[in-house]
């Protein structure tokens, strides 16, 4: 189980395809791995509230949701490894 005391950020995006590679790849290399997604255009109440005249102009819609992949502190340099050898 992957916990706030024992992991590392391993990436952030906003690219829902980039961050599937990377589960994918994560999955296939058994890594366990949590995901924790933002929803940017829903921000908390005193954020969101100027929402509510503005509706969501000027929001770049491939940009509102954000991505953070988190690996165990043990498996990060090996899941880096893996990621970045992804392309070769």
């Amino acid at each position: 189980m992957i916990t706030l005391l024992n992991r590392r950020e391993l990436v952030v995006t906003y690219d829902m395809k980039y961050q599937g590679e990377i589960r994918d790849i994560l999955s296939q290399n058994h890594i366990d791995y949590k995901v924790v997604t933002d929803n940017r255009v829903d921000a908390p109440v005193p954020v969101s509230a100027s929402r509510a005249y503005t509706g969501s102009m000027g929001v770049n819609s491939q940009m509102q949701y954000e991505y953070k992949i988190y690996v165990r502190k043990e498996n990060y340099d090996a899941a880096c490894s893996l990621i970045s050898n992804r392309n070769r």
